[in-house]
């Protein structure tokens, strides 16, 4: 598996819509994506997708779909969502912190890529987190998956 990393960067000025993919984003502490619609939520701050999801919905239902597309902030490579628990904490680049607060949603049927593609990655596998600490990220940026000592000191930095 490839080593973590962001694969793109994504914002939407309305919820409920696909997201357009940016060059860099600025993570805000305790509120989330710098202009992002769903910016603000207590604990629901930054959506997280894997590209690993995008190729499974190419791939099973024949979809054509672009990061983005499923309302995501961050599109990741090399790391199963999914499978972290939640309070898992997340360094992205050289500055950003996460912490994971939710596995999967609920899927909204007036959600606009419910209706144009019928099928939908995020209820199952997407998470959100909360910023703990500021920091701007782009693709190509390292994820680091931080265990318990690693996140004391992260902590103490903050």
């Amino acid at each position: 598996m490839n080593e973590p990393s962001i694969v793109a960067v994504c914002r939407s000025e309305a919820r409920r819509t696909r997201k357009q993919r940016i060059a860099e984003g600025s993570l805000v502490e305790n509120w989330g994506l710098e202009g992002d619609a769903h910016a603000g939520a207590w604990h629901r701050q930054v959506s997280l997708l894997g590209d690993e999801s995008y190729a499974r919905a190419r791939t099973l239902w024949n979809l054509t779909v672009e990061h983005g597309d499923f309302a995501e902030n961050l599109t990741t490579r090399g790391i199963v969502l999914k499978a972290l628990p939640v309070g898992t904490r997340l360094r992205i680049g050289n500055d950003a912190l996460l912490e994971i607060t939710q596995i999967g949603k609920k899927c909204h049927s007036g959600c606009e890529i419910m209706q144009l593609t019928g099928k939908c990655v995020f209820p199952e596998e997407g998470i959100f987190g909360k910023v703990l600490r500021a920091g701007t990220v782009r693709p190509g940026d390292a994820i680091e998956i931080l265990g318990a000592a690693e996140v004391a000191s992260a902590a103490s930095e903050s």
